[in-house]
């Protein structure tokens, strides 16, 4: 028996709409200054929205006018935004990591894009039940060998007998629980409150892949809990797809100040073997991953990875 959930939330969930303000915020820096170094947290709800952090860059970011455009004009926003400290900045102008972390990638055989099939499935569902009702909500898929077995959907402004018809006719399932709650009319930050880097786990492989523990949103590349768990997840593709694998976890470790990484393993399906070939810099990170290219905002709803990003 093998037996295994994963959870997923929609992009009107309180904490992803957190992050989505923080990656939007660090778009903007990007946008008026390519070398800006970011660093933002946002906690909202109930007609107020903080951001807090720190910022280095040239750039004139109206954060309070970003945020209400996205939110609002009626919610109260607090900033307490400072400069990088020059002892974190000191090591990463000579080229290296702007926090010490472990990072964790992972492939697998099991769907096309090489996503867990639990995580898979409850993604699926949320992006499909949130295309006709666009709100706050959640899905929650348990596979047993292979097969759906239990599946929870939860949205806002929802009738239940509707999401369940609508449910039922995008998975099989032995059971399903539909609004087991009741319906709710009042969600988003109106009914709780969020927090950026809060969604780890749905953020990465679910919670059947360990997580070195760093969130994503809100950070430039600088900060290799972001950075580097992409190429990790570069990494564990390529491998993957180089030794024919069913299964592939990459694990990378870094100190503050150094550009090298102090772990670079791989298991490929249960062999350890080191990791050769890449510039695991945040700098070749950068540079092979193309991220100057890449919109944040657009990676901090639906999860980071199998999404055909350049690492995934």
């Amino acid at each position: 028996m093998n037996i295994k959930t994963a959870e997923f939330v929609s992009p009107k969930h309180p904490d992803k709409m957190c992050d989505v303000l923080v990656d939007t915020l660090l778009d903007e820096y990007m946008k008026g200054d390519p070398s800006s170094r970011v660093a933002l947290e946002a906690v909202g709800g109930h007609g107020q929205i903080t951001v807090s952090g720190e910022v280095t860059s040239s750039a004139d970011v109206d954060i309070a006018g970003v945020v209400k455009d996205l939110v609002g004009p009626g919610f109260e926003v607090r900033t307490f935004v400072v400069k990088q400290s020059q002892y974190i900045g000191q090591g990463v102008d000579a080229g290296g990591a702007g926090d010490q972390g472990i990072m964790m990638g992972y492939a697998t055989r099991e769907t096309k894009n090489y996503m867990s099939l639990e995580y898979e499935l409850a993604r699926d569902l949320c992006r499909k039940i949130y295309e006709k009702y666009p709100f706050d909500g959640k899905t929650q898929v348990t596979v047993e060998d292979g097969r759906a077995k239990t599946v929870v959907a939860s949205f806002q402004n929802t009738k239940t007998p509707e999401l369940d018809h609508l449910v039922r006719g995008l998975i099989q399932a032995d059971e399903y629980l539909i609004n087991p709650a009741g319906e709710w009319p009042v969600g988003g930050f109106d009914a709780d409150s969020g927090l950026s880097g809060r969604k780890i786990v749905i953020d990465n492989y679910g919670p059947e892949v360990g997580v070195g523990g760093g969130s994503f949103s809100g950070k430039d590349y600088t900060k290799v809990d972001r950075s580097g768990a992409y190429m990790a997840r570069r990494i564990a593709v390529d491998y993957l797809e180089k030794f024919n694998a069913e299964k592939v976890r990459v694990k990378l470790a870094y100190a503050i100040g150094k550009k090298d990484p102090v772990m670079a393993v791989a298991d490929v399906d249960g062999k350890e073997m080191a990791i050769a070939g890449y510039d695991l810099s945040p700098r070749g990170i950068y540079e092979f991953l193309d991220l100057k290219d890449v919109r944040w905002a657009d990676t901090a709803a639906w999860g980071h990875f199998g999404r055909d990003f350049p690492w995934r």
